[in-house]
Parts: structure tokens; sequence; C-alpha cells
């Protein structure tokens, strides 16, 4: 096969709508689609959708490419997929690998009060995330399912955010890049590590985390299953 006929395809998880494109190498745009998501907002402050929706967003999504590229008898090869999406939003999975309740998005405000406990707790906080302690981020969210579903904090075996947990389902592995993770509130930034004294905040531990990596590394191949 001729090398100009590999194409990267690029896959985004936004807040309200999984976009999908494919590209050749010299970035020549080959085809486009976007599928659109839904928000639940149960109470006042909350915001909250459904994993299961952004993957079947994302297969919808995919398949609708194929189609265009199939239309014009364009032979590909998809050389690798890069994926981005909203930030913050927290992605639990039990250790079954299934979702124990919706996702709590970058912009619910629930969790104010666990912000002021994080931050009067640990002093070095702002100095180790680089952040302030605000309702955005990851970690004051899962705060908030230990005071009120502890039954479903319990039972956590892995937090990851709505891009990773799209990373999972097509590749049967946890990663997150530095500059998600540090939007968790977890992430010791200068060290580029997880920080034992901010997990500990939230009673979770490395082990409960993805993988870190850099933006650019390559991660892990989509499982043969998923890609057939």
């Amino acid at each position: 096969m001729k090398k100009s006929n590999l194409t990267y395809l690029g896959i985004d998880i936004g807040t309200t709508s999984v976009k999908a494109l494919l590209t050749l190498e010299t970035g020549e745009l080959l085809a486009e689609s976007e599928v659109e998501l839904y928000i639940s907002r149960p109470h006042a402050g909350w915001s909250e959708q459904e994993p299961e929706m952004w993957w079947k967003a994302t297969i919808k999504a995919i398949k609708e490419i194929i189609f265009i590229v199939k239309q014009r008898s364009q032979k590909i090869r998809i050389e690798s997929i890069g994926i981005s999406g909203q930030m913050h939003g927290a992605t639990l999975l039990d250790s079954n690998n299934r979702v124990l309740r919706p996702c709590i998005l970058w912009n619910d405000t629930r969790s104010v009060k666990q912000c002021t406990y994080m931050e009067s707790k640990c002093s070095s906080l702002r100095e180790k995330s680089g952040n302030i302690a605000m309702p955005g981020f990851t970690s004051p969210k899962i705060l908030w399912v230990k005071e009120n579903e502890n039954e479903v904090f319990k039972k956590i075996y892995k937090v990851l955010l709505p891009k990773d947990y799209l990373r999972f389902r097509l590749t049967n592995s946890f990663f997150t890049d530095m500059s998600d993770a540090s939007g968790t509130l977890w992430l010791n930034v200068k060290e580029r590590r997880w920080s034992t004294t901010l997990l500990n905040l939230t009673d979770l531990s490395e082990d409960q985390m993805p993988t870190l990596v850099e933006g650019i590394d390559k991660t892990a191949s989509v499982d043969k299953r998923i890609a057939k």
C-alpha cells in the first residue's frame, strides 16, 4: 500500500458532542463527523453524562467517516488514533470495569464544600497540584461521592477522565496524559507523578489511577475485536 494512503483518526469527546476526523499524513482532511451528546441535570448545579453514550457516539462517528471514505472508493489504512476531550470528569469503574454511576462533568458545582475541606486539610495542596481546589476538578467530586454515595465509593477500582475511558474501551488499558492529570488535583505537577498526599485526601491510592504518560507518547493498540 502506498505511503500516501496512511491516515490518522482524531476523536474528541466534547461536552455536547463527539467529533471525529480522518486526515492524511500531510494534514489534508478526508472526512469528518459529529454526533450530539445529552447532558443530564438531575439537580440544580449537577451535570452528568453516561459514559456508554460517549462510546456509542464514537462508534457512530467512526462508522460515518468510514461510509464517506467508501463512497469515494478511497483505500486507507489508519496508522494511529489521537484522542482529546473534556477534562476533569469523574468516570468511576468497579473491579469488573463496569461504570458505577454517571460521570460527574467538569461544569458540575456540587462539591463546593469538599473543596473548602481539602484546602483546609492540606496546606501544600496548591503547591503540589499547582491549582486552587475548585468544583470543576476531579478529586472534590470523588470526595462528594465518598460522603454522599459511600457504597459507590467503596467499589471504585479506577477513576478515569472521559477521553481515558474511551481509550480504555478501545484498548482495554488505563492511561492518562500529564495535561489531563494536572486537572484532577491528584498530580504533583512539579514532579510529574501522582501525589500520595493529595490522593490521601480522598482516600484513594495510586493503584486506582491510570498510568501517567506524556501527551505525545503512544499508549496502547486498539483491541483486535474492536478494530474489526
